[in-house]
C-alpha cells in the first residue's frame, strides 16, 4: 500500500515554519510607520522628525535584539518575554504620542501576546495593547459618553482577542505536542526497524548453523547410504560374475539407488534458493508459479499484489514464496478446489502472502492437535509440510495460520517483517 508523502490536513502544523515569517514583521510594521508618518507630517513635523527618528532607531535595535535576532533558549522563558513586550509597548505608546500613524507598529502586541506569553500575560498584554490604539491615537476622552463609548471599545476588543487568542494558543500547544509525537514515533519507528534487522540478522546466523547440520543429515542419510549402497551393488556385481542372474539383480538394485540418489540430491537442491526468484522478484515469482500450477492441474489460480512492492531480504522472499509453494502443492493433493486466489500485500513494516482455495477444506484445529485427524490425514501438517514452513517463517520473524473448516475451503496466511533488501546483509 502507496503512503501519501503529502501534507494533509491531521498532519501538525509547523510552528517554527509559522514563527520564520513572523520573526520579520515587527521591523515591517515599523518601516511602514515610519514613512507614512513622513509622508503625512503634522504641523511641527521638523522637530517631531528630531524625535521619530531616535525613537525608531531604538525600537528597531530593541526589536533585533530582543525578538527578531534573540537567542533561542529565550522562548520558553518569560521573564525575557515579559520584558520585551512591556519595552516595546512603552516605546510603541510614546512614538503614538508623536505621530498617530504608529498604531500601524502598535497593533503587533496582538499579534506577539499569545505568541511570546503565557496566557494570563497575554491576557494583560491585549489589553495594554488594546488601551494604546484606542486612546493614544485620538486622546482621552473628555465627556462621559465618550469615555464609556471607548471603554466599551477597549472591554469588547480586549475580550474578543483574548478569548480567541488563548484558543489559537491552546491549538499551537496541542500541534507542537502532536508534532513532538509524530517526531517521536518516527525515532521509535526508525530504532524498531533497525532492531529488526539486528534479530533478523541473529536469526539469520542461527538458520545458516541449523541448515548446515539439516543439509549435513540429510547428505548423510540418503546421498551418501545411497552412493555406498551402489559401491556395494557394484562390487557384489563383479563378484557374481559367473553367476549372470544374480549379477544382473545387483546392477539392478544398483541402478535403483542411483536413481533415488538423484532424486534425493534435486530435492536438496530445491531446498535452496529458488530459481524463479533469480529471474524476477517475488510477485513475478509467485506469479509465474501460480500460472505453471494452473495449467498442469487445470485449476483457475489469480495472483494479485497490493501496495508498494519492495525487494525483500533473500530469506523473506524464499520463505514467502516456498509458503506459495507448498500452498498449491497441498491444494493440488487434498483441497479438490475449483478456483485459487493468491495475494502479496505490502504493508508499512509487514508483507503478507494469502492463499485461499474453495477447496472440501478440513479441520484446523487438528493441525494443533486440540482435536483428532481426518481420517487418512489431510496432508497439511505432515511431512515437510507445514512444520517445516513454520520453521523457515520463524527464522525471518515471520509467522504462520492455517484457517478452514470442512466444507469451507482453506486460508493459509504468512506474515514477516518488511525488512529490505540490504537491511541486514
Amino acid at each position: 500500500m502507496t503512503t501519501a508523502t503529502s501534507a494533509t490536513s491531521d498532519e501538525p502544523i509547523d510552528l517554527a515554519g509559522v514563527r520564520r515569517y513572523l520573526a520579520p514583521l515587527p521591523l515591517v510594521l515599523l518601516a511602514v510607520a515610519t514613512v507614512l508618518s513622513f509622508l503625512q507630517p503634522d504641523e511641527g513635523a521638523a522637530n517631531a522628525r528630531l524625535t521619530v527618528v531616535p525613537l525608531v532607531a531604538v525600537t528597531t535595535v530593541w526589536t533585533l535584539a530582543m525578538y527578531t535576532l534573540r537567542p533561542r533558549e529565550w522562548s520558553a522563558r518569560t521573564g525575557p518575554m515579559l520584558t520585551y513586550v512591556a519595552v516595546q509597548q512603552v516605546l510603541a505608546a510614546v512614538l503614538m504620542t508623536q505621530h498617530p500613524i504608529f498604531f500601524v507598529f502598535a497593533v503587533i502586541g496582538f499579534v506577539q501576546a499569545y505568541d511570546l506569553l503565557p496566557p494570563q500575560w497575554a491576557f494583560v498584554s491585549v489589553g495594554a495593547t488594546s488601551l494604546m490604539v484606542n486612546l493614544i491615537p485620538g486622546g482621552i476622552p473628555d465627556t462621559s459618553k465618550r469615555i464609556a463609548v471607548a471603554a466599551a471599545s477597549v472591554c469588547l476588543q480586549t475580550l474578543l482577542i483574548g478569548v480567541f487568542g488563548n484558543l489559537s494558543y491552546r491549538f499551537n500547544e496541542r500541534s507542537e505536542e502532536r508534532r513532538r509525537l509524530v517526531a517521536r514515533l518516527k525515532s521509535v519507528i526508525a530504532e524498531n526497524n533497525g532492531l529488526h534487522a539486528q534479530l533478523l540478522t541473529q536469526a539469520r546466523e542461527a538458520g545458516v548453523q541449523d541448515e548446515r547440520q539439516r543439509m549435513a543429515r540429510e547428505i548423510h542419510d540418503t546421498i551418501a547410504q545411497g552412493l555406498a549402497g551402489i559401491v556395494t551393488q557394484l562390487q557384489a556385481a563383479d563378484r557374481a560374475r559367473e553367476r549372470p542372474d544374480r549379477r544382473d539383480w545387483h546392477l539392478e538394485q544398483a541402478r535403483t539407488l542411483a536413481r533415488e540418489g538423484l532424486a534425493a540430491a534435486r530435492r536438496s537442491v530445491a531446498a535452496l534458493r529458488p530459481v524463479e526468484l533469480d529471474e524476477a522478484h517475488l510477485p513475478g515469482a509467485v506469479h509465474d508459479l501460480a500460472r505453471r500450477w494452473s495449467a498442469l492441474h487445470g485449476v483457475p489460480a489469480s495472483v494479485e499484489a497490493t501496495g508498494d512492492p519492495v525487494p525483500l531480504l533473500t530469506e523473506i522472499e524464499v520463505a514467502l514464496f516456498r509458503v506459495a509453494q507448498e500452498a498449491l502443492t497441498n491444494v493440488a493433493k487434498h483441497a479438490a478446489a475449483s478456483r485459487v486466489g493468491l495475494t502479496i500485500s505490502y504493508l508499512e513494516d509487514t508483507v503478507m502472502l494469502d492463499v485461499r482455495d474453495d477447496g472440501v477444506g478440513f479441520d484446523a484445529l487438528a493441525l494443533t492437535g486440540q482435536t483428532d485427524p481426518p481420517p487418512g490425514g489431510s496432508g497439511y501438517g505432515s511431512g515437510y509440510g507445514l512444520p517445516g514452513l513454520r520453521q523457515r517463517l520463524e527464522r525471518v520473524l515471520g509467522t504462520l495460520t492455517v484457517e478452514s473448516a470442512p466444507g469451507a475451503g482453506t486460508a493459509v496466511n504468512a506474515s514477516v517483517p518488511a525488512i529490505r533488501r540490504g537491511a541486514g546483509e
